[in-house]
């Protein structure tokens, strides 16, 4: 039976849990589902997660899924600590890495709401430091580089697309940019603000011409810096002010206070043996000074499906816009440029809009319709927003297999969208 929600009523916990994700807006009447889903997918996909956590692989999961702005299924299974023995709950708190990234992208469409850029301005009218970059071609045994000039300012669109010319810092990028960026402090959670470290990415050369490839990269920290010049507010600031405090996300921070620390979820390594190895620190316990839009969040499924509601019905929450439909269709929309025709191999059927991945071929995505917009963080945590089918589906894990991670997600799709 689907739980009706209150679009009036704020979360409600009891005994620590969350006894129901309200806030949640209704869809518009306009909107057309072809599909409902059932409760024997809703089973499907939770019988196939006790089964990876009893394997060994995962050690709990909280599934949320709404349909038609009613929530469907709020579930955990295994637990939150293995060590102890503490059962994963519904108001368990993730580290959702980069699922930060539609969260600040959206911030930043706040802000072209607003008038405050257009898509297609150099980013260095927005950061100087970051003008006249030159594209890396080679290095010389002196470490010193062999550059030639970009043949345009990276756009705000492209930083918004990871087409700009940027990398990560390793391991998710390797070779000379990658560790430049580390020597220039660039990601230095602990020390070092987005004030202080992205104007020095302007010393760095580009990785490639601005719009020829598509590249996962630092770009939403940049973004998350980008809010701050625009907004003259600190990212996280802004956030809480603009977002997370209308949407009610009230456990979503880049830290966990220490009053909720028996509620923050530890992170595993899945071993040959069948056991699992504890692998987080205790980063997150403690306000960093880099406030990393691309991956620095903690939330909870509740808080999430709250924010991808929002998504889902178009910039509207209770009744109140918060962005605008064009900002929320631009978002949504493929962004790449011509010369670049998807992404990564790990995500077939799919290209990139603002901050999202967006399916273009749903029978290469386990059935997922066109225009369903997602991502995913490093620690297993993943989402999606089909607005076919009005679904939101929450998945939250703490697992530091990549590739385990990925097949997880689309055992869910497949449940979800199989026949």
């Amino acid at each position: 039976m689907k739980n009706e929600l209150n679009p009036l009523s704020p979360i409600r916990k009891a005994a620590g849990v969350v006894a129901a994700a309200a806030t949640i807006a209704l869809i518009s009447a306009t909107s057309m589902v072809n599909a409902e889903i059932d409760q024997v997918k809703l089973d499907a996909v939770k019988a196939d997660m006790q089964a990876r956590v009893d394997a060994g692989k995962l050690s709990g999961v909280v599934m949320m899924v709404a349909q038609d702005g009613e929530v469907l299924m709020n579930d955990a299974v295994g637990f939150q600590n293995v060590e102890d023995q503490v059962p994963m709950s519904t108001d368990s708190i993730f580290r959702i890495f980069s699922m930060t990234k539609p969260v600040v992208g959206t911030a930043l469409m706040m802000l072209y709401d607003e008038g405050k850029f257009t898509l297609d301005d150099a980013l260095e009218k927005h950061i100087p430091t970051l003008a006249g970059m030159e594209v890396f071609v080679s290095q010389n045994d002196d470490g010193s580089y062999v550059t030639e000039p970009a043949d345009h300012p990276m756009t705000v669109r492209e930083l918004m697309s990871h087409t700009g010319g940027l990398v990560y810092t390793p391991p998710l990028s390797q070779g000379p940019i990658a560790n430049a960026y580390v020597e220039a402090g660039i990601m230095n959670l602990p020390n070092v603000t987005l004030a202080e470290s992205i104007p020095k990415l302007g010393g760095i050369p580009l990785s490639y011409q601005p719009g020829t490839q598509w590249v996962y990269s630092i770009s939403v920290d940049v973004q998350g810096y980008l809010v701050e010049v625009l907004s003259g507010k600190t990212l996280d600031v802004f956030l809480k002010e603009r977002l997370f405090e209308p949407l009610e996300m009230t456990d979503t921070a880049f830290f966990v206070s220490a009053d909720n620390a028996d509620r923050f979820a530890r992170q595993y390594r899945p071993k040959a043996d069948g056991t699992l190895a504890r692998t987080d620190s205790g980063m997150f316990l403690r306000k960093p000074k880099f406030l990393s839009g691309g991956g620095g969040l903690t939330s909870t499924a509740a808080d999430y499906m709250q924010f991808s509601q929002m998504q889902l019905n178009m910039g509207l929450h209770n009744g109140n816009r918060l962005v605008s439909e064009e900002a929320i269709q631009l978002m949504r929309s493929n962004q790449l440029p011509d010369a670049v025709s998807g992404i990564s191999q790990l995500y077939p059927g799919n290209v990139f809009g603002l901050d999202f991945a967006i399916v273009n071929d749903s029978a290469a995505y386990q059935g997922a319709p066109v225009g369903t917009h997602w991502w995913w963080g490093i620690a297993g945590s993943w989402f999606w927003i089909d607005p076919v089918e009005n679904v939101v589906f929450i998945g939250m894990i703490q697992n530091d297999d990549i590739l385990y991670s990925l097949q997880t997600h689309g055992a869910a799709r497949s449940a979800i969208y199989g026949e």
